[in-house]
Order: structure tokens, then C-alpha cells, then sequence
């Protein structure tokens, strides 16, 4: 985010990166597939016939165990009728009322669907078979103010395969080593909006990365569901943990709430309309840098703004994936990377991590294995993203901005024509240079031939040559204003800062309509 920081830093009271929310699985894959099911079962002479009625008898055990580690931490159990009622903030508010700051808060236990092993009735075979099916059964969920991490729970499944679920939050767990350290701050929901040391702040939040999670999260399981560790004495099962989703969050704390009111509207809008399809997808690193759109694309691409009860929100989706900015806590502009889908990003490994075997691009696991790179490839877009936004005009006219390039000007002592921006050849330009794409590898006459005409590949010589030639005029006329500088000893230019402003706005200015427009002026 150097581009931001060198743009608005004078504003800026500091920038905390880390990890936000981190939804955790706990699974026990023997038994959660049909197959495994099936074997387990064979292995242990239970017939498919008895199947309900075992399964019955360890959920009766799981609910008892817990009720009684309830009971022994003093805390209160509650049935919840529905589902839908906000665990979190019932749980926010027990605390609150029982004065509980350290320490487990409360126990819920409610009615939710679960898929499971499920045995049926085949009528093809007439036999009896196992499938996984989506059913309800009772999960349990325990909330506790951890002394290390703070503010999170843990729930368990009561029906096979007694799967765990779990969320923790980064910025809670940083608030915890922040008072241990001594460092003051200010802190409003999981956002902070004063911190006294930022730097110091910020090494605290990368203690984060070195976790171990599997025996942090199998310490939480021993305290809370000690139960499922001797449900299978004669097989004992460990849990796999992966992260179904995380959230990395990039805060930038501006001195003063004014600034960011201000700032923050234009450089939504900015965001919203210069980031098409390509160049979203560049943000998030699902396609390399100098490649075209695919033809084929899972999921949807799209973007919205939106109002919450923070305030202004730009969000862009690509399939289960999203980053979005917001303000939040009045003065903190945060950029957020969400991963749903692990799978669609990279990493450098071995097959099955396997050190006898060469490592190469691998798709991202769920495991937490790969967390760390998860953190990685969070930031990077984050970082893209905000110094995209760094290009949004907030502080001049249109006329301040584009003046220069709207002028006559001189190259290598001969005369270069001034730039019309809103005329539709210059536009076209224009609208080149915003592409997500040059910021990282940067562009090559190549790539203009073929947004000039993209059956450029397939022109004849001498219509190849003409449009080369045009090519290389308008790359001329691009360099003389200052929007794009070559690359030393190479056949790349890249877009400067000015070139990447100017185009940004006038692509902004042209989607505003002329009635809006005559009442901003007014």
C-alpha cells in the first residue's frame, strides 16, 4: 500500500494488518464419508440395523459430558427455540451482565442441520445403506473471553460424524497481548481506532502467524468437549482442522474522523467504477498479471456499494471470494480479503506433502497447513486494492487534474498534440491505462495492438504494420504527457501515478450524470 501511504500519510496515524474473523472445522474424515463410515463400521461388527440406536447412545454421553463441564465452570446452559437468535450478542450480553471479562461465559445448546451418515432403505438393492444426508440434530456451543485470545466459542455436532466448529477473532486476541504489553488504545466492536504504538501493535498482530493451530485448537476441545476423545477407545480419532473462511483485514487509521468522512465517498465510487471484471480478479491474484479475462470463469464477478451501520461499504465478490473497503469506528478505513474458496489461489508445496517429491503450484488447501500462505496472498490483494484507490482524485477539479494533458506539449524537441479526453478516441486511451493489469508487470506495445483491435493476431502484414505504427504514436504521445515511463533496458512502460489519476477520474467523470453534475457545481 505504498502508493496510499505516499499519498495520504500525512493523515494517517498508523495501518494494522492481521487477520479479523477465522471461521475453524474440526472433522474426524474417517467417519465422514460414506465410505469410511461403511468401514468403520465393518471393522467394529455394528450392524447397519443398529446403527441409530449406537450413534444414539454416544450423543447421549457427548450431552451429558458437557452439561457436567458446564456445571463445573459455574456457567449457565440455555436452550435457544431458534436458530436464528445472535449467539454472539446473547453471549456479549451474559457476559456484560454477569461482569465476566476472563474466562468461559455460557452454554447454549440449539437445534441446527448438520449433513451426516445416514442409513436408509435402498429399494433398488432392498437392502440397507448409508448415505450422507442433511438432518437436524442438537449442536453445543460454548462462549468464553479466553485469557490469550478473547471473545470466541467453540461448538460441537452431537450427531455422527461429531463434527466441531469454531471462530476465533485476531483483533480480540491482539487486544489481549496489547494489555499484556501495556500499550494504551482505543477500541470500538473488533476495530481499532487509536493505538498508542502502532509499529509495536503490528509486531504483536504477526505473533498471530507463528501459531500452531492444530494444538491450539485441540486445547480448546480438551476443555470444552473432553468427551469425544474417549467416544472411540478401541480407534482414536483426531480431528482435522481446516479454516472454512477467514477474513484479513488492512486498517488504516486516520487522525481525525472529518478526513475520512470526506475522502471516503469518492474513493468508493472510484473503486466501484474502475474495477471491472479483469481487474478485480487481479486484486485477488486469480489471474496473472499480464493474462487476459478467461473465457470461462467459476462464480460470478460483481461489485455493490452499499450502506451499513459502520457506514459506506464497496464490496467485489468473484464466486465465494470477496474484498471490499469500508469506513469503520468513524476513523479507520479498512480493507478486508475474504476466502471462502481456498482452492482458487496457489501454493508452493509438495503433492501430499511429501519431501521426496519436487514442490510446484498447488492449489490452496482448506487444512490450516496453509494459513500462513493464506495470510499472504490476504494481504497482497488488500495492498493492491488500497493503492488503486490511491489513484482516486479527492483534493482537485477535474479541470486541475487534466489541464496538463489537455495541452500542446514537446518530445525529443518535437511538438505532441494535447490530449481530449472526453473525446471518444482519447477515451479509449484512457480507459487502457485503469486496467488493473499494468500495475504489476506493466504493458507492452503488444497489448495496446490488441485493445485497439483484438483480432490484432490475426491482421495481414502490411494492416499489422500500420497498426504497430499507430501503436507506437500513441505511446509517444502518452510518454510526452507524463502518463506512462519505459522501463530501462526493456520493451515494458509502466503507468506513473499522474497517468493512472487522470485516467481514473475522467472514467469516474463519465458516469455521472449531467443533472447530478449541474448540482454538485451549484
Amino acid at each position: 500500500m505504498e502508493k496510499f501511504l505516499e499519498r495520504y500519510g500525512s493523515e494517517v496515524k498508523g495501518v494494522l494488518s492481521g487477520w479479523d474473523r477465522i471461521a475453524f472445522r474440526g472433522t474426524i474424515r474417517w467417519l465422514s464419508s460414506v465410505r469410511g463410515m461403511d468401514t468403520y463400521l465393518s471393522a467394529h461388527n455394528i450392524l447397519l440395523k443398529d446403527y441409530a440406536k449406537w450413534v444414539s447412545s454416544l450423543t447421549d454421553r457427548i450431552r451429558g459430558s458437557s452439561e457436567a463441564v458446564a456445571d463445573s465452570l459455574g456457567i449457565r446452559r440455555i436452550y435457544l427455540r431458534s436458530s436464528a437468535i445472535d449467539k454472539d450478542a446473547l453471549a456479549k450480553q451474559i457476559a456484560e451482565a454477569n461482569d465476566i471479562e476472563t474466562g468461559p461465559i455460557c452454554m447454549f445448546s440449539v437445534v441446527e442441520p448438520s449433513w451426516s451418515p445416514t442409513v436408509v432403505g435402498s429399494r433398488q438393492s432392498r437392502k440397507l445403506e448409508i448415505v450422507m444426508r442433511l438432518r437436524k440434530c442438537i449442536w453445543l456451543y460454548f462462549y468464553f473471553n479466553d485469557a490469550r485470545f478473547g471473545f470466541g466459542h467453540l461448538r460441537l455436532q452431537t450427531w455422527m460424524p461429531f463434527s466441531i466448529k469454531g471462530c476465533l477473532n485476531g483483533r480480540h486476541w491482539l487486544e489481549r497481548s496489547l494489555i499484556e504489553a501495556g500499550i494504551r488504545y482505543i477500541k470500538q466492536d473488533n476495530c481499532f481506532r487509536w493505538i498508542a504504538d502502532p509499529v509495536r501493535a503490528q509486531t504483536l498482530m504477526d505473533v498471530q502467524l507463528r501459531t500452531h493451530w492444530p494444538s491450539l485448537l485441540d486445547s480448546l476441545v480438551d476443555r470444552y468437549f473432553p468427551v469425544v476423545r474417549g467416544l472411540f477407545p478401541d480407534s482414536p480419532m483426531h480431528y482435522y482442522w481446516s479454516a472454512d473462511e477467514s477474513e484479513w483485514a488492512s486498517d488504516v487509521m486516520f487522525r481525525n474522523t472529518a478526513t475520512l468522512d470526506r475522502l471516503f465517498p469518492m474513493l468508493a465510487r472510484h473503486a466501484l467504477i474502475v474495477s471491472d471484471s479483469a481487474t478485480v480478479m487481479r486484486y485477488l491474484g486469480h489471474i496473472a498479471p499480464n493474462a487476459a479475462l478467461p473465457g470461462h470463469v467459476t462464480g460470478d464477478i460483481r461489485g455493490d456499494r452499499r450502506r451499513r451501520f459502520e457506514g459506506l461499504c464497496v464490496k467485489h465478490h468473484v464466486g465465494r471470494n470477496s474484498i471490499k473497503a469500508y469506513n469503520k469506528a468513524g476513523n479507520v478505513l479498512r480493507a478486508e480479503t475474504t476466502i471462502n474458496h481456498s482452492r482458487a489461489f496457489k501454493v508452493f508445496r509438495a503433492a501430499n506433502d511429501n519431501r521426496r517429491r519436487a514442490p510446484t503450484w498447488l492449489p490452496m488447501r482448506k487444512g490450516v497447513a496453509d494459513m500462513e500462505r493464506r495470510s499472504r496472498v490476504s494481504q497482497a490483494a488488500n495492498e493492491r486494492y488500497l493503492n488503486a484507490m490511491a489513484a482516486a482524485s479527492t483534493n482537485e477539479t477535474v479541470l486541475e487534474t487534466v489541464k496538463d494533458a489537455c495541452r500542446r506539449t514537446t518530445r525529443n524537441g518535437r511538438p505532441v498534440r494535447a490530449l481530449n479526453p472526453f473525446g471518444p478516441y482519447d477515451f479509449h486511451l484512457l480507459h487502457f491505462l485503469t486496467q488493473g493489469q499494468w500495475t504489476v508487470n506493466g504493458l507492452r506495445n503488444r497489448d495496446l495492438a490488441h485493445w485497439l483491435d483484438p483480432h490484432a493476431d490475426t491482421l495481414s502484414p502490411p494492416e499489422r504494420t500500420r497498426l504497430c505504427s499507430r501503436v507506437s504514436r500513441l505511446l509517444g504521445i502518452l510518454r510526452a504527457h507524463g502518463l506512462i515511463r519505459k522501463v530501462p533496458r526493456t520493451h515494458r512502460y509502466v503507468v506513473t501515478h499522474k497517468g493512472l489519476r487522470i485516467a481514473a477520474l475522467i472514467i469516474a467523470a463519465s458516469t455521472i450524470d449531467a443533472q447530478t453534475l449541474m448540482e454538485k457545481a451549484a
